[in-house]
């Protein structure tokens, strides 16, 4: 295993451990507030578009490779 393959398995693995902790963060502390259904939902909105620019990143970066392969 090369380095390069090494960093993107770590990276990859590290973020979707690190972003299901943020789930469980933002759901406990929506929980405690008492935000109610409309907070919980702009919490978790906002958490969301976030994962989803994680997602995007990775989606462009490899429609980009092919591309230019």
């Amino acid at each position: 295993m090369t380095e390069k393959e090494f960093t993107e398995i770590s990276l990859t693995l590290g973020l979707t451990f690190g972003i299901s902790y943020m789930l469980f963060i933002v759901y406990k502390l929506a929980e405690e507030s008492k935000a109610g259904k409309y907070g919980m939902m702009v919490l978790f909105v906002g958490l969301g578009l976030g994962i989803f620019g994680f997602v995007a990143k990775y989606a462009i970066k490899l429609y980009l490779a092919s591309q230019l392969a």
